[in-house]
């Protein structure tokens, strides 16, 4: 079990120092009992607990219902709950390193979030998109045509069985 008395320690083990914002990603999950009509409210709180902790937005995307690969529980007024698909959001935001155990704090206490990940990263757009790129190396064969002035030998059905034969009794 590790130490928690040392809080200087535990920022350095977190990756927080003192040198002012940095840029951070919050990926989450959100339990599926939320209503459409409850979505935007629930997203516009998170994004409200972003900026009350003095972050600011970089770039974020509306939660949206995905399947899970494996059922999730999530414990709730000493009720297990198990979930098997859930709404997936993420915000890319910049905030005072200091502050980001406050806002962990926050998300820890919330009944909306099953699980969640935050994590240090860069402001630059980092989404991989798919590129096909066809280089100079790159030729498509040349498929041989067949012309009428080539020489076509009829397939002899008994002379191929024969040869057949002939290698099974081997």
């Amino acid at each position: 079990m590790q130490d928690v008395g040392d809080g200087a320690k535990n920022n350095n083990l977190l990756g927080i120092d003192e040198q002012g914002p940095k840029v951070y990603e919050l990926g989450y999950l959100l339990v599926p009992t939320i209503s459409d009509e409850n979505l935007p409210v629930v997203y516009g709180n998170l994004k409200e607990l972003v900026l009350s902790f003095g972050g600011e937005i970089v770039s974020d995307e509306i939660p949206k219902m995905i399947p899970l690969a494996y059922f999730m529980q999530k414990v709730t007024s000493n009720v297990r709950n198990k979930f098997n698909k859930a709404y997936f959001g993420w915000t890319k935001f910049t905030m005072n390193s200091l502050k980001i155990l406050e806002l962990k704090k926050h998300l820890d206490l919330d009944a909306n979030f099953i699980r969640f990940l935050i994590l240090k990263t860069v402001k630059e757009n980092t989404i991989a998109v798919k590129r096909f790129m066809r280089g100079e190396s790159y030729k498509r064969p040349i498929l041989k045509r067949s012309t009428e002035n080539e020489n076509i030998m009829p397939i002899n059905k008994e002379e191929i069985d024969k040869e057949i034969d002939a290698l099974v009794s081997i």
